[in-house]
């Protein structure tokens, strides 16, 4: 079983940065691949982006590219999102999760484990 516990959200101005971070209490964090989608009000839920499990490769929505940016440190069993430049269609509720299959990460079904969320509010 993988706990996920996002924090760092808030309430910020447009163009303003915020980073979240997710601790996973797990032994084998680096067995995971890592991702962090986002849910506005009325919307589905979708993909922001992911990382390999050592951390040499990402991907991002094209919403996102060029501003936000995921990392994460194996050490201490946590992935980050680094969000530069937000807009007001930023705000959602943000999610990590852990997958430890291989593939489709852009696809919800791709991942085993799901934090709570935190909540990410950019005001225009």
């Amino acid at each position: 079983q993988v706990q996920l516990v996002e924090s760092g959200g808030g309430l910020v101005q447009a163009g303003d940065s915020l980073r979240l971070s997710c601790a996973a209490s797990v032994r084998t964090f680096s067995s995971y691949a890592m991702g962090w989608f986002r849910q506005a009000p009325g919307k589905e839920r979708e993909f922001v982006t992911r990382i390999s499990r050592r951390g040499g490769n990402t991907d991002y929505a094209d919403s996102v590219k060029g501003r936000f940016t995921i990392s994460r440190d194996n050490d201490k069993n946590t992935v980050y999102l680094q969000m530069n430049s937000l807009k007001p269609e930023d705000t959602a509720v943000y999610y990590c999760a852990a997958s430890s299959g291989f593939g489709g990460y852009g696809l919800q079904s791709a991942y085993d484990y799901w934090g709570q969320g935190t909540q990410v509010t950019v005001s225009s």
